[in-house]
């Protein structure tokens, strides 16, 4: 190959590492979740509160006739809880085949991240769930935390969660 050759292949092999997320804040820190994972933002709604459900689940909402269990983020993090704003939104995620809505204080940005610089997250000491990090990415000064969306609820979370929406009907 020539240089223009090795040049135009690494290009290619550069283009195709990158992805797009998603990225908004919870607290002072800013996260990111695949673009593809993402159905939709919405502004806050009205959140049907279901009885004897998960601490981190707010409740329901009704999003065009289909009923979506709703997380607050602040509080599955193990974050202080705060009043919601104008800025809050809800960002409607698949997880598993499933429609759930996380409830974050605002989002950011699309971004654009090559695969090759998100790096491995650190293991902590075993009280800090690490889990459903991907990785940390850095875009512009900003540290980004990656989130694996299929891994932020449990398998018995999604359960309950599909459960007491149900009974909500």
């Amino acid at each position: 190959m020539n240089a223009a050759e090795n040049k135009k292949a690494a290009h290619e092999s550069a283009e195709q590492e990158m992805k797009q997320y998603v990225t908004f804040v919870i607290g002072n820190e800013y996260y990111g979740v695949e673009v593809l994972k993402v159905q939709e933002i919405i502004g806050m709604t009205q959140i049907v509160h279901v009885p004897n459900s998960a601490d981190f689940m707010k409740g329901v909402i009704n999003l065009r006739g289909t009923v979506v269990p709703v997380v607050d983020m602040r509080t599955r993090f193990r974050m202080p809880e705060r009043e919601y704003d104008m800025f809050t939104v809800i960002i409607i995620v698949e997880v598993k085949n499933r429609m759930i809505g996380m409830i974050v204080d605002s989002v950011s940005d699309v971004v654009d991240m090559a695969e090759s610089s998100i790096q491995e997250t650190p293991h902590f000491a075993a009280k800090i769930e690490t889990d459903y990090i991907r990785g940390m990415g850095q875009v512009d000064d900003k540290l980004v935390i990656i989130l694996d969306i299929d891994k932020i609820l449990s398998a018995s979370d999604l359960e309950k969660m599909g459960q007491d929406a149900e009974e909500s009907k």
